[in-house]
C-alpha cells in the first residue's frame, strides 16, 4: 500500500480537508481559503463524517494540465486504498460539480484565474494590492468566477464583486433580484472575513450609482449589456433515465455488458461479486458500484473504467463520476432502484441519517404527549398534533360539499372525494388543516370540484389553513389519527351516499397496518393471498364467514383495529395465526400464493431534499439546494419543494410570482411521477410562508418563526 505523509492526518477528524496538486505532489490549502480554486490546477478533497464514512473528490479546473489531473487521480486512488476502499469517490469538473461538493461551500465557490504553473499560491494576505472582478451566478449553488476587469464583463441580471483588497464593492445589476443579492452579500462577507481576516470594508453599489473608486479601476462606465439567460440549464426533470452495465475484466481490456436498458432497476441485479456502471449520461452522471467480493484489481480500476466508458459513449468531458462501495450508495444512485433497502448495519453515509444532515437525529419513537415540544418528532412522524382536535367532513357531490354523517366518520369510499377540515390549538392560536381525500374511482368532475371547493373553504377561512392533497391509499399518519382511536377504513370502491351504494363483492380483504405514529388504517385490497404480509393483520370476509389473520410480526393494536373492522362488517369472526391457516382460508383467497414474508425495514427513513422552483431566468427551473439546508435557503421569492420521502411539501414564498405559484403544483406532481424509483401518488402539502406547521419546520435545524419579520437583505446589509 502506498502512503503519503499527507495521509497521516487524513480522515482522523470529521470535516473537510483540501489539497492542491503542486509539482506532482500534494500540498494542503489553508483552511480559511477553502472554496477558492485556481482554474489552472487540480485538487484533492476528503470529507469525513462522524460515522466515519468518507467522500473523496478530485477536482479539475478548466485549464489544468493532463499531468496534474493524472496526478490527482493517482492520489485519489491511493487515498481510497489507504482508507480501506470504503470511501465514495467523485470526479469533479469546474462549473459542473456534484451537489455533494457544492454543499461543502455554503457561501459559494470562487474560481481564480491562473494556477501553480503561473506562480499563483494559496496565501492568506492582508495584501492590499488585490485587484479582481468576480461574476456571481446561481441561486442555490453559488459560483463566483474571476473575469476580465472591465465594464464589458458586467450585465444587468447578475451581481459582481469588485475586490480591491481594502475595499470590496458588491455591484448589483438593475434586473438582479433580492435572493441573488442576498447570496452575493454572503459571498462578499466570506471574502472579507476569511481571505482578509476581517480587515476590509464592504460597500453596496447600485447600477447607475457607482462611486469614483470604481470608475478609477474600471474606467468611465460604458453601456451595460442586458441580463443573459442561463443557457446551460436545460430542463432536467424528465431526464432521469439510466441503463445498467456489468464490468468484466476491468484490469485487462475492459468490457461492459447490458444488465438493464432502462431504470427503475431492482437491487437484486447487483451481484456482490461484480462491479457495475449505472449510466445516467443524459444528466451528465455516471456511477460505478463496487461489489464487496469483486476482485481487487477490478475494484481499483473502477474510476478508470468509468472514464473509458465516458469516452466510448462520447459523453461530455464534464460528466460527473461517482464510484460507490456497497453500503456507501448516495441518494442520487439509490433513486434509480424501485426497491432499494439499506441494511441495518451499514456504516456508509446511509446510516448517518440526520435531519438537515447536521446533528445525528436518531429515529425518534412516537410519543403523543411530547409532540408539541419535539418538532423533530412531529416532522419525522408527520404529525402536527395528536389528532384530538375538531373534525368536520364533507363529501363532494354535484359540484358542492355535503356534510357526512358523523357516525360514519373514518370510513372512506373509493368512489368519493372528501374534504376534511381539522381545527386544533397551537399555543393560543387556532390552526386549521384541510385534507382533500381523492378516491381512486371518483369521477373527473368530482376531482376538479374537490380542488375548487378546497380553495373556496381555504378562502372562507382567510387563506391561513395548510392544505394537504391525499390520494386513496397514501394517507399520512396524522389523517389516520383523527378518528378518536378507531382505525380509518378505506373501501376500495363504492360511495357513502344513501342511494349510491354499489354492491360490494362477496369476498373482501382488508389490510390493517399501524403507522410509525401508532395510528391504524384498514385498506381494502384485492382478495388474493399474494397481498398478505407477515408484518400485519388482515380481515378476510367470504360469503359465509370472516377470518382475522395475524401475521407473525403484527402488533396487538392491529388486532384491536381488526376487531373494529369486523364490527363494521357486522359479522362474527374466527382468528387465524400465520402458518396455522385452515383450508377454507386459502380457498376463499383463490388458493395459496407467495407473499411478503421478510420483516422489511418498516422505518426506512431517507434524508430529506430541498428544491427551489424559480422562473427568474425566463423559464421555470427546479434546482436542488446543496449541502445541509437551513431555513435561510427558503427563498421568499420562490416556491420551494421539500421531499421527505413519504410526503412532499410545497412552500410558497410571499414574493413568489404567479407563474411559480400556479406551475409548481404541476412540478411537484411531475417530480413524483418521474421519480426513477417508481414512487407515485404521494401526499402533497401546500404551505404558505409564515404559516408553517411543525411537520414542516421540524426538518430544519433551529427554526426561527421571527426570521422574516425583518427583511433578510436589510439584516445582512447591517453587517456591511
Amino acid at each position: 500500500m502506498v502512503s503519503h505523509k499527507e495521509f497521516e492526518t487524513a480522515g482522523k477528524a470529521p470535516g473537510l480537508q483540501v489539497w492542491r496538486i503542486e509539482n506532482m505532489d500534494l500540498k494542503p490549502v489553508p483552511k480559511n481559503l477553502y472554496g477558492n480554486f485556481y482554474t489552472g490546477d487540480a485538487y484533492l478533497l476528503l470529507y469525513t463524517t462522524t460515522a466515519p464514512s468518507y467522500y473523496i473528490h478530485m477536482w479539475m479546473g478548466n485549464e489544468c494540465s493532463q499531468d496534474e489531473s493524472g496526478a490527482a487521480a493517482i492520489f485519489a486512488t491511493q487515498l481510497d486504498d489507504f482508507l480501506g476502499g470504503g470511501p465514495v469517490q467523485f470526479r469533479e469538473v469546474q462549473n459542473n460539480e456534484s451537489l455533494t461538493f457544492v454543499g461543502y461551500f455554503k457561501s459559494g465557490i470562487k474560481y481564480k484565474q491562473g494556477g501553480i504553473a503561473s506562480g499563483f499560491h494559496h496565501v492568506v494576505t492582508n495584501d492590499v494590492d488585490v485587484k479582481r472582478l468576480l461574476h456571481i451566478k446561481g441561486r442555490r449553488a453559488i459560483r463566483a468566477t474571476e473575469v476580465e476587469m472591465s465594464w464589458s464583463s458586467f450585465n444587468k441580471g447578475d451581481c459582481f464583486i469588485v475586490d480591491l483588497g481594502k475595499d470590496i464593492y458588491q455591484w448589483c445589476g438593475s434586473d438582479c433580484n433580492r435572493f441573488e443579492r442576498l447570496k452575493a452579500s454572503q459571498l462578499a462577507i466570506d471574502i472579507r472575513d476569511n481571505e482578509r481576516n476581517g480587515r476590509a470594508k464592504l460597500v453596496m453599489v447600485e447600477d447607475g450609482a457607482e462611486p469614483e473608486a470604481l470608475t478609477q479601476v474600471l474606467g468611465p462606465k460604458s453601456s451595460i449589456s442586458p441580463a443573459t439567460p442561463d443557457d446551460e440549464e436545460v430542463e432536467k426533470s424528465n431526464k432521469k433515465k439510466g441503463a445498467l452495465y456489468m464490468i468484466s475484466d476491468a484490469s485487462g481490456s475492459m468490457k461492459t455488458s447490458v444488465i438493464a436498458q432502462t431504470s427503475p432497476f431492482k437491487q437484486e441485479m447487483l451481484s456482490l461479486e461484480e462491479c457495475y456502471i449505472l449510466d445516467n449520461g443524459v444528466d451528465k452522471n455516471v456511477f460505478v458500484w463496487k461489489g464487496p467480493n469483486a476482485n481487487t484489481s477490478e475494484r481499483k480500476a473502477a474510476m478508470k473504467a468509468a472514464e473509458q466508458f465516458i469516452k466510448e459513449k462520447n459523453y461530455s468531458s464534464k460528466t460527473q463520476i461517482q464510484v460507490l462501495p456497497a453500503g456507501g450508495e448516495t441518494t442520487l444512485f439509490k433513486q434509480f432502484f424501485s426497491n432499494w433497502k439499506d441494511k441495518d448495519q451499514t456504516t456508509g453515509p446511509t446510516k448517518a441519517y440526520t435531519i438537515g444532515k447536521i446533528a445525528h437525529v436518531e429515529q425518534i419513537p412516537f410519543d403523543a404527549s411530547s409532540l408539541h415540544n419535539n418538532k423533530a418528532m412531529a416532522a419525522q412522524h408527520n404529525m402536527v398534533d395528536d389528532g384530538s382536535g375538531k373534525v368536520q367532513i364533507w363529501r363532494v357531490e354535484g359540484g358542492d360539499r355535503v356534510p357526512v354523517d358523523p357516525s360514519t366518520y373514518g370510513q372512506f369510499f373509493g368512489g368519493d372525494c372528501y374534504l376534511i377540515l381539522y381545527s386544533y390549538k397551537q399555543g393560543s392560536r387556532e390552526q386549521h388543516l384541510i385534507y382533500t381525500w381523492q378516491g381512486l374511482k371518483c369521477t373527473q368532475d368530482e376531482l376538479a370540484a374537490s380542488a375548487f371547493l378546497t380553495v373556496q373553504l381555504d378562502d372562507s377561512m382567510g387563506g391561513a389553513p395548510v392544505q394537504v392533497r391525499v390520494t386513496q391509499g397514501q394517507e399520512p399518519p396524522h389523517l389516520m389519527s383523527l378518528f378518536k382511536g378507531k382505525p380509518m377504513i378505506i373501501h376500495s370502491g363504492g360511495t357513502s351516499r344513501k342511494d349510491g351504494q354499489t354492491k360490494a363483492g362477496s369476498t373482501r380483504l382488508f389490510h390493517i397496518r399501524q403507522s410509525s405514529s401508532r395510528a391504524t388504517r384498514a385498506v381494502e385490497v384485492e382478495p388474493s393471498a399474494s397481498n398478505l404480509n407477515t408484518n400485519d393483520v388482515f380481515v378476510l370476509k367470504s360469503a359465509d364467514c370472516v377470518f382475522v389473520w395475524k401475521g407473525a410480526g403484527a402488533s396487538e393494536e392491529e388486532m384491536v383495529a381488526a376487531k373494529y373492522v369486523v364490527s363494521v362488517l357486522d359479522k362474527k369472526s374466527t382468528d387465524v395465526s400465520e402458518g396455522k391457516e385452515p383450508a377454507g382460508f386459502w380457498s376463499a383467497l383463490g388458493g395459496k400464493k407467495e407473499y411478503q414474508t421478510s420483516p422489511t425495514l418498516r422505518n426506512m427513513v431517507k434524508p430529506p431534499r430541498l428544491f427551489g422552483c424559480s422562473n427568474k431566468t425566463g423559464r421555470l427551473v427546479v434546482e436542488e439546494v446543496p449541502g445541509d439546508f437551513s431555513q435561510s435557503d427558503l427563498a421568499t421569492d420562490d416556491v420551494m419543494l421539500l421531499d421527505t420521502w413519504d410526503q412532499i411539501f410545497l412552500w410558497i414564498g410571499n414574493e413568489a410570482n404567479e407563474v411559480e405559484k400556479t406551475e409548481s403544483p404541476k412540478i411537484a406532481k411531475d417530480y413524483v411521477d418521474s421519480d426513477p424509483s417508481g414512487r407515485r401518488g404521494l401526499a402533497i402539502t401546500t404551505i404558505k410562508q409564515g404559516a408553517e406547521p411543525p411537520t414542516f419546520t421540524g426538518w430544519f435545524q433551529a427554526w426561527d418563526p421571527q426570521m422574516w419579520d425583518t427583511d433578510p437583505l436589510e439584516r445582512i446589509r447591517a453587517s456591511f
